[in-house]
């Protein structure tokens, strides 16, 4: 059962718009975004919610009405792996309505999905929601800042300020648990390299203490944001959150932000687990990715931790340019020396994807045989030390990629085409050639990642004396 304070009865007359998000229930309610375009709809329309995992996402969570009942049907996309989903239920809904497509899988190449969708959102829709959903017809979106129809040459992507947090959720059981989702910042002020935030929600933004809300309704609080810990007020922040009885759980946590104040105020909050990524056992490698925490950070971080939480998460990347296996090897030797601190520890490790707007968007996808030798390094040396270890599906990433670089034709891979027939957007691009994405614009200057990438390709030509 949810808590749902702005479900109200259709009223005749009224433009019945679907909310339509191609994942599970747990993901869709733990999403900020979705909850505030919700919210903002029911106040001049009607809008019902559609899941994967809930009547196949053909009927709302709702009132269990037809999908193909709607007039507007919006579709937030995550994931490029919601692709499927989000094209079997247009085709098997028979919805005939306005279709659009926005989030950050839109944000980076909405090309794959053109077949499908009448019009994307290019940016961050809070303020733009009531102009968007009166339209009746693709005509009347034309002109609409960040809309995108397949015919403008070029889309200036959409950012809002940051405001007065909404005062009232959905609380459901997401990924957080039943908890209040709190928005504390969007954007994120670090440069890492492979990171797709840091260019499509650009400039970072914070949230002033007086903009949160007095929370009602939920005994656990969900801290969003790419990277909360460094918001200026974030320990006060959940200090004041504990202080009322409420239960934190913050979204990430960096290694270089961890000192016994905020271990003591994590633990009070009822953190069981300290999750750090990482990213990269080499010193040379993080350079690369630009992610500025060394071993040094992640010790002393865990170091502090010891005894304060049940499980120690550690995020990797592997497939990254000029990485070997003793890189790889590194990554459990770091992980079985932190369980001197916490005992219990996890790995996660994922393929670098070659992100669109990111300054690695030139690179290839790694090979995949060699990450597969990769991976059962990681395998076996974790077992060996009583590390856990999920293998990640290698496949998946692969097809992440595609699509997310990928042109109108990678639509054939939704009806059962080999993702071996566009293995082309799997290898590198030409680094003067346009990209498919050009058109977005992210506010950022091509030629400035062109000389961020070259910069970093140098930087491993010297560490392997090629220059």
């Amino acid at each position: 059962m949810e808590f749902n304070p702005f479900q109200k009865k259709f009223r005749k007359g009224e433009k019945k718009v679907a909310l339509v998000y191609p994942n599970r229930y747990v993901g869709g309610i733990s999403n900020v975004g979705l909850q505030l375009i919700y919210a903002k709809i029911n106040e001049f329309a009607h809008c019902e919610r559609f899941y994967s995992d809930v009547f196949d996402g053909m009927r709302s969570v709702e009132n269990g009405s037809k999908l193909s009942d709607f007039d507007l049907a919006l579709f937030s996309l995550q994931y490029e792996t919601d692709y499927f989903k989000a094209v079997e239920i247009i085709r098997k809904s028979g919805f005939r309505g306005l279709k659009i497509a926005g989030g950050p899988c839109v944000m980076e190449n909405p090309r794959p999905l053109m077949r499908f969708f009448d019009a994307f959102f290019i940016g961050e829709a809070d303020e733009r929601i009531e102009e968007i959903v009166s339209a009746k017809e693709v005509e009347d979106l034309k002109g609409i800042e960040g809309i995108f129809t397949g015919y403008e040459e070029r889309v200036k992507r959409v950012f809002c300020r940051l405001g007065r947090h909404i005062e009232e959720e959905i609380i459901g059981e997401g990924a957080y648990g039943r908890s209040f989702l709190l928005e504390i910042g969007r954007g994120c002020i670090r440069r890492c390299s492979f990171c797709l935030v840091r260019q499509i929600y650009s400039p970072p933004r914070w949230r002033k203490i007086e903009d949160l809300p007095e929370i009602r309704n939920s005994r656990k609080v969900a801290i969003i944001a790419p990277s909360p810990t460094d918001h200026p007020h974030f320990k006060e922040i959940v200090q004041k959150l504990v202080e009322k009885g409420f239960e934190v759980s913050p979204s990430s946590i960096r290694a270089d932000a961890v000192d016994e104040e905020l271990v003591e105020i994590l633990k009070a909050a009822g953190v069981r687990t300290l999750t750090l990524a990482p990213e990269t056992a080499s010193p040379l490698l993080s350079d690369f990715l630009k992610k500025e925490i060394s071993f040094e950070d992640v010790k002393m971080a865990a170091e502090i931790s010891a005894k304060a939480f049940e499980k120690l998460k550690l995020y990797y990347i592997i497939g990254i340019p000029g990485e070997n296996e003793d890189d790889v090897r590194k990554i459990v030797e770091d992980a079985a020396y932190l369980k001197r601190f916490i005992p219990r520890v996890e790995i996660s490790v994922n393929p670098l994807v070659p992100k669109p707007h990111t300054p690695l968007q030139w690179l290839p996808f790694a090979e995949i045989g060699e990450l597969n030798r990769k991976i059962s390094i990681i395998e076996e040396e974790s077992e060996k030390h009583g590390i856990e270890f999920y293998p990640p599906n290698l496949k998946e990433f692969v097809i992440q990629t595609i699509l997310a670089r990928g042109d109108e034709k990678v639509s054939d891979l939704f009806f059962g085409s080999s993702y071996r027939n566009f293995s082309r957007f799997l290898e590198s691009f030409d680094l003067e050639e346009p990209l498919l994405w050009d058109f977005i614009d992210h506010g950022y200057k091509k030629s400035r990642l062109k000389k961020e990438f070259t910069e970093l390709l140098e930087l491993l030509d010297r560490s392997s004396g090629k220059v």
